[in-house]
């Protein structure tokens, strides 16, 4: 009994624990939270701006509840603080900048439960004008000062901007409100600098005016570079060239002093007071251009001269004769130098040299070399030499053609008589463009020239006859004085089919229950050939089949009267003209030995009522004649009613027969020539006979 109350009591004490009934307390649900920008969502450069969030909670309790605001700028948090206060959450912007520029959200957090507010874009226009300091307002040649460009009162991310004369001459990008560049200048005189600033606010940008201009100015160091070039005038390639650098100078000291001379791209000689270098004059279409370059830390000066250089000959061209060659035909190049200086060189003076690894050609005149074409394509070049003086020519690429081959002649798809035939001509090689003749026995019907790779030769002609087509031949040319003709043309020619016949076995006539039945289709025209039966009335062939004959039969193994119908058939080949026969009706008969059957049956109860008139006839005369002898009377002859009642039998027989005859021809079905086909033999004693009598007797 006591373990049972201390279990009671231990289960009550953990169901009514201090921190379930604060739980219990403390029952609350966020009802609603929203955003504002105060006073406006616009506003100007340094106006107090406040982010105000404004939430309702529903709570079951007396307890103030912990709150956690985050404040978000453009998806980023810029802001938090936890809170037990239900006032609405201020977040302030005094003097708002243009960085304050941007998308606001408010999100609030109570016990885990979480609620976001709808986002509000404040928009913050005016910039500060910005600011300039440089620490000298004189300086002289390369050497450097320093620029301060500030933006007061502006945040976030800033790109700054220095100008020299309005020309941009640094780009300095920084999280804080000012930059610093060291400037420097190469020019002499006064130089006008001013700063700009842009906020960057993604994907925005913000450009600020131009800063107050300051005035620096530039003093020349009395040191120049001097070039010198010996000669001047007159200048031919292959003469020789003296270029001299050195500096002029009366006060400044030239240590740290560098010396540099070029030639366009290339450095000729360097060194620190005077620089000298001897070369070979060269032809150049815009002359020699050197330059002489002093370098002293930050300065830089230089001096340029451009020597005009007259060509002693010109770059040899190579060319080649003919101008198309086929494969291992003759061939001759010509390397040759179209202008010389007369004054300076004779044309005799220039020899020429031809590069062709692998296939040597023979020397002849100066300059010219033969020999024969290779079967692939070769490079060549050239060289032209005079007073040491060497020139090359461009890369000359000889592409033999290749002779076309023997044409072949085909059919372009199918050839159908009576319809427009595409005949091709292709040869298996050749260079192009190739020239191809569609000739008929001795005459030409066109020509069509190949100039691209998948181009086809084809001609549209039309024959009358299918024999007509072996006449057509190829003929095919690329350069030769004659064309090569190909073989004639074989192909098989498509006769479109005609004249569908449909015909029955057995004879219409001799067609019967339990026979069987053929229906043959018959056509004029090329073989392979698809045949369809159709019986009138049904859409869907009874069949289908290909043959490599113009005929074709369909076979109804066993056939009733449920067969008799109008049938036809329809026959198509790669002409794809489609043909219908003429309809045959078919009328299935009775079967032979239902006949025979329905013919023994009236035979049978025609003799059978023969045999019960008999008998009774018999019957009553015996009667008769037994009564007679009794009376003892003499005969008489035969009464009328007697003959009235052999009359009458007579005619009952009759009548019956022709009942089964009747009978044969229902079942039958039909009539055939206005007659019936068969009848039942009556017996000829009474078809034959009018009359019955049977004599008297006393």
């Amino acid at each position: 009994m006591g373990l049972l109350l201390l279990l009671t009591s231990t289960l009550l004490s953990s169901y009514f624990h201090p921190g379930s009934v604060v739980n219990a307390q403390h029952m609350f649900t966020i009802r609603d939270i929203s955003l504002s920008v105060e006073p406006s969502t616009d506003v100007t450069r340094g106006t107090n701006v406040t982010v105000r969030c404004q939430v309702t909670v529903s709570s079951s309790g007396q307890e103030a509840l912990s709150r956690e605001y985050t404040i978000f700028k453009d998806g980023s948090i810029v802001y938090t603080k936890t809170t037990s206060s239900s006032e609405d959450f201020l977040y302030l912007l005094p003097e708002a900048r243009v960085s304050n520029s941007g998308k606001y959200k408010c999100k609030i957090n109570i016990e885990g439960k979480q609620s976001t507010s709808d986002a509000k874009k404040l928009s913050v226009t005016g910039l500060s004008k910005p600011d300039l300091h440089l620490n000298k307002g004189v300086v002289t040649e390369g050497e450097e000062l320093t620029a301060r460009c500030m933006a007061p009162g502006e945040t976030g991310s800033i790109f700054f901007y220095f100008y020299d004369n309005s020309e941009e001459v640094q780009e300095k990008r920084v999280n804080s409100n000012q930059a610093v560049a060291e400037l420097r200048f190469s020019s002499i005189g006064n130089h006008k600098i001013h700063c700009a600033y842009t906020v960057l606010i993604t994907p925005d940008s913000f450009k600020s005016e131009e800063s107050n201009s300051v005035t620096v100015s530039v003093k020349e160091i009395s040191i120049t570079p001097v070039l010198e070039i010996s000669p001047q005038y007159k200048i031919f390639e292959g003469d020789r060239l003296n270029i001299f650098c050195s500096v002029q100078t009366s006060q400044h000291s030239t240590e740290n002093m560098l010396l540099y001379l070029s030639e366009g791209t290339s450095l000729l000689s360097s060194g620190t007071t005077k620089v000298n270098h001897s070369m070979v004059a060269l032809a150049k279409a815009a002359g020699l251009m050197f330059e002489c370059r002093m370098e002293m830390g930050h300065l830089v000066k230089t001096a340029t001269k451009t020597l005009p250089v007259t060509e002693l000959f010109s770059a040899p061209t190579l060319t080649m004769s003919p101008a198309e060659v086929f494969q291992r035909e003759p061939m001759t190049l010509t390397c040759k130098s179209e202008s010389f200086a007369s004054e300076r060189l004779q044309r005799k003076e220039l020899t020429y040299t031809l590069y062709s690894l692998g296939n040597p050609l023979n020397s002849g005149d100066t300059g010219v070399f033969s020999g024969k074409a290779l079967q692939h394509e070769f490079n060549y070049t050239c060289t032209a030499r005079a007073k040491g003086i060497e020139k090359h020519s461009e890369t000359l690429t000889v592409r033999p053609r290749v002779f076309v081959s023997a044409p072949k002649i085909s059919v372009y798809d199918k050839a159908i008589l009576g319809k427009p035939i595409q005949i091709l001509c292709e040869s298996d090689t050749g260079s192009l463009p190739i020239n191809y003749t569609l000739w008929k026995g001795y005459h030409t019907e066109g020509t069509t020239r190949v100039q691209m790779p998948f181009q086809k030769a084809l001609f549209t002609v039309s024959i009358s006859k299918p024999e007509e087509l072996n006449k057509y031949m190829c003929e095919a040319n690329n350069g030769r004085e004659e064309g090569l003709l190909g073989a004639r043309l074989t192909a098989n020619v498509t006769v479109p089919l005609t004249h569908a016949m449909l015909s029955v076995l057995p004879a219409l006539q001799d067609i019967s229950e339990e026979g069987h039945l053929n229906l043959i289709c018959s056509v004029q025209g090329t073989p392979p050939v698809t045949f369809k039966w159709y019986r009138v009335g049904d859409p869907q062939p009874l069949n289908a089949t290909t043959s490599d004959n113009v005929y074709k039969d369909y076979e109804f193994p066993v056939i009733s009267k449920a067969h008799s119908g109008k049938y036809y058939c329809e026959a198509f080949n790669h002409a794809n003209n489609i043909v219908r026969s003429n309809e045959v009706t078919v009328e299935v008969r009775m079967a032979v030995w239902k006949k025979a059957l329905i013919g023994g049956i009236c035979l049978l109860i025609v003799t059978v009522l023969v045999l019960v008139f008999g008998l009774y006839f018999r019957s009553k005369r015996g009667k008769r004649d037994a009564a007679a002898e009794l009376s003892v009377k003499p005969s008489s002859p035969k009464s009328d009613d007697s003959l009235t009642v052999n009359l009458t039998h007579d005619t009952e027989v009759y009548n019956a027969a022709t009942d089964a005859a009747s009978f044969y021809d229902d079942k039958e079905g039909r009539v055939t020539n206005g007659m019936r086909d068969s009848m039942a033999s009556l017996p000829a004693d009474i078809s034959n006979r009018s009359s019955y009598s049977i004599p008297a007797t006393v």
